[in-house]
């Protein structure tokens, strides 16, 4: 099989890992950046040039950067019309990347988040404070990734600056609840075809509450229980995800999805937990072609 990897830089360690795997396993890989892919759309005819080269494939692993989500998607999108299998589709895409709309879908999937609120006006500031249960709470960008645009607001009076701040910058955030019994630290759960392949906690260290690995955090191992593999597999299965990275928090109320990462990287859960996530992310495309 021919199999491309959409990614902007071909040096990125779940690049280089998934590489390493597709020929391993008797394939040929190509990485493109999305960027410089170009469609050409016209009736019963899809095509992509990269470059000179007409791109001819049997599947492709998106691994689009936040920064380039609606570029991406389309592209993506331009494989689907071609009949070229894709381990994450153009619309499970947008659904994971959409912060809001994401947390909108787990909510009628009867599945369990943080209590989160979205207004577009400072002067629901307080109104959105007292909803909330009073502070400290959570502020995040919609568009933020990598801990990112993350804000813990200690104060009730911090809380209102940085609310209205925010939305005298014109930016779209979500305000939600502190779980204060996680400690700042978060599961991050590894979800392929309906199937949990491996799972790590994310650990803040003691100078920031965000756990990301990008902002200092550690990581260990974890045994999850039932109902967090249950809660991952479903998230996954309502976003219309084959490959994810569930990250949920362990609250006094039960497993949280707080987010879901549609193209999860493969750096700390493989060498945390020693498992092959690019073999597993091979052997699923293999199995969804020759069944």
């Amino acid at each position: 099989m021919k199999i491309v990897i959409l990614s902007r830089k071909s040096s990125l360690y779940s690049t280089t890992r998934l590489v390493e795997s597709i020929t391993k396993n008797g394939h040929q890989s190509i990485v493109l950046d999305p960027t410089k892919c170009v469609s050409i759309v016209e009736k019963n005819a899809p095509i992509i040039y990269y470059g000179n080269e007409k791109i001819e494939v049997d599947a492709i692993i998106p691994r689009i950067g936040a920064s380039v989500t609606l570029f991406g998607s389309s592209v993506i999108r331009q494989f689907e019309n071609m009949n070229v299998f894709t381990t994450c589709s153009s619309l499970s895409l947008t659904k994971s990347r959409d912060k809001l709309r994401c947390l909108q879908i787990l909510s009628k999937s009867e599945i369990d988040i943080p209590r989160t609120a979205f207004a577009n006006h400072p002067d629901h500031s307080e109104k959105i404070i007292e909803t909330l249960g009073g502070i400290p709470l959570i502020i995040k960008l919609l568009e933020g990734t990598q801990g990112l645009g993350v804000v813990l607001a200690e104060t009730k009076k911090s809380a209102m600056s940085v609310i209205q701040a925010f939305y005298g910058l014109n930016a779209n955030i979500l305000v939600q609840e502190y779980i204060k019994e996680s400690n700042g630290n978060d599961v991050r759960i590894f979800v392929i075809d309906n199937k949990v392949v491996g799972a790590i906690k994310r650990i803040s260290n003691k100078e920031d509450f965000r756990s990301n690995l990008h902002r200092g955090g550690t990581a260990e191992s974890i045994i999850l229980t039932e109902q967090e593999k249950q809660i991952a597999i479903k998230s996954a299965k309502a976003l219309g995800l084959k490959i994810a990275g569930i990250d949920i928090l362990q609250s006094d109320r039960g497993p949280l999805v707080m987010e879901i990462n549609s193209s999860p990287g493969l750096k700390g859960i493989e060498t945390i937990t020693g498992i092959n996530i690019a073999d597993k992310i091979v052997e699923f495309i293999e199995k969804s072609l020759l069944k």
